[in-house]
């Protein structure tokens, strides 16, 4: 699964590390070289602070020392200096700087400790994909809107069953624990649903279950306007078609044979979550699907990702570019062609599934038998 991470590199990690020495040395230096009557170490108290920002307790206390000796120095170069004043300043910064790093320590690892649960909670909901499922080839991505993001309300599932290889990928309304916890409702109904049940209008009846019974037994203040978009798409076994259901999802895009067609749905189905208010009435459509055909399936935060001049991406056209391209390098350029649109600023988390099917091979494929049809 690729997804967008933000890491340091090993030379910013040096420069943060050094640079409460190189300012030590700067203003010793300076104290040194110049009159007295600049006074540059009147700045030493400063290093002990700018330590604490990014060393640990120990490291700090030992700098703050360092100035120390560093200030006895001055002073018996220059006996008038103040040296007493200025000692003392340090003496206390160094204090509250080894304080200051000590909490800040224990808040690091506090985050630390959050992140793993956010990055456990997604390898459940959001858990990679497998590459190939019989004669198809998934890739997937992700991207959170906010740089240190772990999870959302947007969510994919992919499975291959005795019906064929069936895909779901969907947005929760809203942010937060609530969305992902409504998102984890219907991946979870899914996952069971997609092995149990021989077509697509059975499924989603089973997720409109599972996210009525969440909203039920978690009410919060959004209950009354909790809703998610979903997408359903089955790619049979014996091949030449796709089935889509579409529950107020934006539609999928298919390169059919070259030719880009936009797979919107021919009746409206009702948004997870709102059945009982506009019906419960599904509509299967199909399409044709060949061997070396692309579809792409997203979320609404792809095609509403904006430029500068407050223009949507277009996915349409640049889905046209890009025919020969296989999953994993289209969903590559896509991770890097909205961070360019958007100049890196992405305002609604994004997930994608890129689809390929490949050619038959001349075996049995599972299918579903008898008793598995109700």
């Amino acid at each position: 699964m690729a997804r967008l991470r933000r890491r340091r590199s090993p030379a910013g990690r040096w420069e943060a590390l050094l640079s409460p020495v190189v300012l030590t040395a700067v203003i010793a230096g300076l104290a040194f070289a110049t009159p007295r009557e600049v006074a540059f170490s009147r700045f030493l108290p400063v290093v002990p602070a700018v330590a604490a920002s990014m060393w640990p307790v120990l490291p700090t206390v030992l700098l703050g020392m360092l100035c120390l000796l560093i200030m006895v120095g001055l002073g018996l170069v220059y006996p008038d200096l103040g040296t007493w004043w200025t000692a003392a300043a340090i003496a206390g910064g160094t204090v509250v700087g080894a304080y200051a790093s000590y909490v800040r320590l224990k808040r690091e690892q506090a985050l630390l400790q959050v992140r793993l649960v956010a990055d456990a909670a997604q390898g459940v909901l959001l858990r990679p994909l497998p590459r190939r499922l019989g004669c198809v080839e998934i890739e997937s991505l992700y991207l959170a809107a906010a740089a240190q993001a772990r999870i959302g309300g947007d969510f994919y599932e992919a499975l291959e069953t005795p019906y064929g290889v069936r895909l779901l990928i969907g947005d929760v309304r809203g942010k937060g624990l609530s969305a992902v916890s409504a998102a984890s409702a219907v991946v979870s109904s899914f996952r069971e649903a997609a092995y149990d049940l021989p077509d697509l209008c059975g499924i989603a009846r089973r997720l409109e279950v599972g996210i009525t019974r969440h909203s039920a037994a978690y009410p919060t203040q959004d209950l009354p306007e909790r809703f998610a978009t979903a997408l359903l798409v089955e790619i049979p076994h014996e091949g030449g078609c796709l089935r889509l259901l579409n529950c107020g999802h934006p539609p999928p895009l298919l390169l059919h044979r070259g030719e880009l067609r936009v797979l919107s749905p021919t009746a409206p189905s009702p948004p997870l979550n709102l059945a009982s208010l506009i019906g419960n009435h599904y509509r299967i459509d199909t399409a044709a699907f060949d061997p070396g055909d692309h579809l792409l399936l997203y979320t609404d935060g792809v095609t509403e990702t904006r430029n500068h001049t407050g223009e949507f991406f277009p996915l349409s056209d640049w889905l046209r570019q890009q025919t020969a391209a296989p999953p994993r390098e289209l969903l590559d350029r896509l991770h890097r062609d909205l961070l360019r649109y958007s100049s890196g600023g992405l305002h609604d988390d994004i997930a994608a599934l890129a689809v390929r099917l490949h050619a038959y091979p001349d075996r049995e494929v599972p299918r579903a038998s008898a008793s598995d049809v109700t």
